[in-house]
């Protein structure tokens, strides 16, 4: 039986951030009506808070600390079998466009074609978003200050007082959002009588939360409801972890719901592109016997404890993502489902449903089958401090952490914003140690503080070094001279 697969990947996306996930002002009509088709994964948690960990357990159904990819600048190891691979080996045509994170950028695991629009490191000077927008003249200056330690001491005062949430400085046309969907949207045009794998990753909602119009006026600030969990200010518990990537002690509510209404309209303009992809694939005849998976790497805090953005403790704003999986119409399975789940899931339960062999690591839960976990399990590796866990039931989280303070424990039924530490009360003893024995089994004996990266890995599409590296010089000077020629000074 002819089965597509096609993932649709956001980044630093909040599970609670989606319309169908109960969120009443952020407006996600068309991912919405993909939830309404398929099952909605209520309680889908991902392995590592860090967009290229995270992506690579995607793939491979393994812990970061299995697959070795435990930063973002990393390679997975040669012989580590992806869904991606499993289905080009099963005969299946393989795409990837939009952001993927690799190290090398067009690093080869299991895709043929790679469209790439990518933010960090390296990969915006070698991809293919970024050569589009030299074409054109054109420049991300916003998401430069963002994102490039060289370009940020540049930044005005005005992008640090709004938290990098402002209008894009890129017409609508030029968004990486819309180049996304339309790289997207070409591959479905170019389907043909072969089984597919299209994974669509898009650069949002990940900071800066810079939408075009118009998505940057969308949201009424002064109307939006601030989420669950915030704080007047930063706890010094969670200061102590990670002073963060702005300077939190100046955020305020009127800030937030700025920050909020950038945020939400990130996620408003990846809909849009949601709903042109579902539209094609109903257009072609391709929707109903599709695999459609709608999911993100990580979340953000988005006010709460009063931080924003990522890294620091794994709490639930952060660790859990939205999961929603729209399966062929003959399997008969839409509702939701509150099992707890991981993103290391996913990838055995494609290859399920594909009638393909999942690889002897992939041993996550079938989802499609219904099933679920006791507990779910995050970790990420800290080179200074060590590993950071969390464990996670329906009811209570564990965070273990090598820092000064030790565990903290919570009682999530009574305390579900997390503030208070329960870990040392004697009534808790039995769940403490359930919970920590549960970590010790399933993540302190795997765990390997070594980063694998290869530059020289395979490339796909036909791609070699020497011509990346030619390619990645240009740019950088491109980027230079458009940068500094507008105004800036070079110190």
């Amino acid at each position: 039986m002819k089965t597509n697969v096609i993932i649709i990947h956001t980044d630093q996306h909040r599970a609670d951030c989606v319309g169908a996930y109960g969120n009443r002002d952020v407006k996600t009509p068309n991912i919405d009506s993909l939830a309404a088709d398929g099952v909605l994964h209520t309680n889908h948690f991902c392995s590592y808070p860090v967009c290229t960990p995270s992506r690579y357990s995607l793939l491979t159904g393994l812990t970061a600390s299995c697959h070795l990819g435990i930063n973002n600048r990393s390679t997975l190891p040669p012989g580590v079998a992806t869904f991606a691979s499993l289905l080009r080996d099963g005969g299946y045509r393989t795409a990837a466009v939009g952001k993927m994170h690799f190290t090398p950028t067009y690093f080869d695991c299991g895709f043929d074609t790679l469209t790439l629009a990518e933010q960090d490191g390296d990969g915006r000077f070698d991809d293919d978003y970024h050569k589009y927008l030299m074409e054109r003249g054109l420049l991300d200056k916003i998401d430069l200050y963002d994102q490039r330690a060289e370009y940020r001491k540049n930044a005005p005062a005005s992008y640090f007082d709004c938290f990098g949430a402002r209008r894009s400085d890129l017409p609508r046309e030029h968004h990486s959002t819309e180049f996304i969907t339309r790289a997207a949207l070409s591959q479905i045009d170019k389907f043909g009588d072969k089984n597919n794998l299209l994974m669509a990753g898009y650069i949002k909602p990940h900071h800066p939360m810079d939408p075009p119009e118009p998505y940057s006026s969308l949201y009424d600030p002064d109307a939006l409801t601030v989420l669950g969990g915030y704080t007047k200010r930063l706890p010094e518990t969670d200061k102590k972890k990670d002073a963060g990537y702005f300077d939190f002690d100046t955020l305020d509510e009127k800030k937030l719901r700025h920050v909020m209404s950038q945020y939400y309209g990130t996620i408003s303009h990846i809909d849009d592109g949601v709903g042109l992809i579902l539209k094609k694939l109903k257009e072609n005849g391709l929707y109903d016997d599709a695999l459609i998976i709608f999911t993100s790497d990580h979340g953000d805090y988005m006010g709460f404890h009063h931080m924003l953005l990522k890294s620091n403790y794994m709490y639930d704003p952060l660790a859990r993502i939205p999961l929603i999986i729209k399966y062929p119409e003959r399997m008969n399975k839409k509702g939701a489902d509150d099992n707890l789940s991981s993103n290391t899931d996913v990838a055995g339960t494609i290859l399920s449903v594909c009638g393909i062999e999942p690889a002897a690591g992939m041993r996550g839960p079938d989802l499609s089958e219904g099933n679920g976990r006791e507990a779910v399990i995050a970790e990420q590796c800290r080179r200074a401090s060590g590993w950071d866990y969390m464990v996670r039931t329906k009811t209570h989280k564990l965070l273990v952490s090598p820092d000064p303070g030790g565990d903290r424990l919570f009682d999530l039924a009574r305390d579900p914003y997390e503030t208070e530490d329960v870990s040392e009360r004697p009534e808790y003893k039995e769940i403490y140690d359930e919970l920590k024995t549960a970590l010790f089994d399933e993540a302190l004996r795997r765990r390997n503080a070594h980063a694998h990266r290869y530059d020289g890995a395979p490339l796909a599409g036909g791609k070699n070094n020497r011509d990346i590296k030619r390619e990645r010089d240009i740019m950088i000077e491109y980027t230079k001279k458009k940068f500094y020629g507008e105004g800036d000074v070079a110190n």
